[in-house]
């Protein structure tokens, strides 16, 4: 890099990915070639979980470096305050040039009503907003549709330029549908279930959460984003300013709709199941999935965990694949466009997921209520040009380390509030560890599993056990990850564990406390 030039910054997002569907996490089947290079010359972390398993609150985690406790919101459905400082609001006040392509999902994107509460549920007086009217529902769908000429107000949430697609598989919506329709006038009749094209055996298509699509590879939201974010470059490569760049694909998130030659990149008959497909001796939640689907009563058109079939989980996995592949096509053409744009030498390159996903693991699918490695563990690559050499690291990270790394790299003061840590020391060798345990929190939109009320938990890992404790459940989880990698064996119960129990359990309760918000400073004594 040269002297005094300061770090530029493009960051990669996908959604609902788990890390093991790269090949630089040991994937075999993984089509992923960029990525995998990417990984060879940079940091891998191989310890990286979430702040919790949900969109909207991890990706809050992630721009704030802040807890869901801390920053509010705790669960979808909830819209992150505009006073929240996030780092690319930090980096713009420090002159970075900053920008969003892809999914946000900062704020809501339907107009569905929560689950919780229910109608004719008691109910507190509804919350109001410190911001003024209008900042909030500006990336839900239906805004978008009822008026063409709708556009967020900038800068939104430190994004000076901010280019949307919002929702899922082909049927997106925003900016990247408005484009759409102006490429051809066939633009509605090419998405959707609706339109897709015939996939009589595909068993996943029934419940609606896999399509073959009409939409061309070129036209895909994944290609336009890869598009968009390579115009950005060109464009901003050409000032002397450093830059923020964010290119969230909202891929490989169900429905799964990869385009072309995506859609067949690997039969569901080559996919390979996770070892911990068949795992015995579930807990209660897990067995009463199973049982669900046993009954015929498995609820799989949302976006809660639901108990699959061996070919569900092997063509989830196969579709994946796919959306991967292109995916790290999309990866591919951007970083080509940052390097045509002459400004590779003083940009550091990141990818990172918002959470896992299941995708089989004993036996399930998506997401929700369970914090097992699937969903809390996702990949972590750090691509520094001033880096001394490639790593793989296994120390404990987390997604709210991410905004104090960035800002620390920037040469930038980490702001009260923020509860990340830096993992520059790591990156750098320079450190081990930069922490011992971290927690992982929930708080569910919905009363899964049968409970009488929504899914509130919380979790301990400390590089080698996981400890989750639910509200309201007499039971809990604790697993030996290293002797019981595939979190088979639950040790809650068993008495050669009880004190392991009890100190993890302490350790929790001593990590809520180390969490609790320290923002903002008081502003007298008394």
């Amino acid at each position: 890099m040269p002297a005094g030039r300061r770090p530029s910054f493009l960051l990669f997002l996908t959604d609902q990915q788990r890390a093991d569907q790269l090949g630089c996490y040991g994937n075999a089947l993984a089509r992923t070639p960029r990525l995998d290079a990417l990984a060879a010359r940079g940091a891998v972390f191989d310890d990286l979980h979430v702040a919790t398993p949900s969109c909207m609150p991890n990706r809050a985690s992630l721009f704030t470096g802040r807890m869901p406790s801390a920053h509010g919101l705790r669960v979808n459905g909830i819209e992150l305050d505009h006073a929240e400082l996030t780092f690319p609001e930090r980096l713009r006040q420090a002159g970075y040039r900053t920008a969003l392509v892809g999914k946000s999902h900062l704020q809501n994107i339907t107009t569905v009503p929560p689950h919780w509460p229910a109608p004719g549920e008691p109910r507190r007086a509804p919350e109001t907003r410190a911001a003024g009217a209008g900042r909030y529902g500006q990336e839900c769908w239906r805004r978008w549709e009822d008026d063409t000429s709708f556009a967020l107000a900038l800068p939104y949430y430190g994004f000076e330029t901010a280019r949307l697609a919002i929702n899922h598989g082909d049927d997106q919506y925003g900016d990247w549908r408005r484009w759409l329709r102006a490429q051809t006038p066939d633009a509605d009749r090419l998405v959707g279930q609706a339109n897709a094209l015939p996939t009589p055996d595909l068993a996943l298509a029934a419940c609606g959460q896999a399509w073959r699509t009409r939409l061309p590879e070129a036209l895909h939201p994944t290609r336009w984003i890869a598009e968009e974010t390579a115009a950005l470059l060109d464009r901003l490569g050409r000032d002397d300013a450093p830059f923020c760049i964010v290119c969230s694909f909202p891929d490989p998130h169900h429905p799964f709709t990869p385009p072309g030659r995506y859609w067949d990149l690997v039969r569901p008959e080559d996919a390979q199941l996770p070892a911990a497909f068949h795992t015995d001796a579930p807990p209660p939640h897990i067995a009463w999935l199973r049982a669900q689907r046993d009954a015929g009563r498995a609820l799989k058109r949302g976006h809660a965990a639901w108990a699959c079939t061996e070919r569900e989980a092997r063509e989830a996995i196969a579709l994946n694949h796919g959306l991967m592949a292109l995916i790290d096509d999309a990866v591919g053409r951007t970083l080509d466009a940052l390097e045509a744009s002459g400004r590779a030498a003083d940009t550091v390159v990141a990818f990172t997921s918002d959470h896992g996903e299941l995708l089989g693991d004993h036996q399930l699918m998506f997401k929700g209520g369970l914090h097992c490695r699937a969903l809390t563990r996702v990949a972590g690559i750090w691509h520094d040009p001033d880096a001394a050499a490639p790593r793989r690291i296994g120390a404990l990270a987390q997604s709210i380390d991410l905004a104090p790394t960035i800002l620390d790299r920037a040469g930038l003061g980490l702001p009260n509030g923020m509860q990340g840590r830096s993992l520059l020391p790591l990156v750098r060798g320079e450190a081990l560890a930069v922490r011992d345990t971290l927690l992982v929190e929930e708080e569910g939109q919905r009363r899964d599993f049968g409970w009488p009320h929504r899914v509130r938990m919380r979790s301990l890992l400390d590089g080698r056990h996981r400890l989750t404790l639910y509200e309201g459940q007499p039971w809990g989880e604790l697993y030996d990850l290293v002797a019981d990698p595939l979190e088979s064996v639950n040790r809650w119960d068993d008495p050669a564990a009880a004190g392991l129990r009890a100190d993890l359990t302490e350790r929790l309760a001593r990590g809520m406390i180390g969490l609790a918000d320290e923002s903002p400073y008081p502003a007298a004594s008394a």
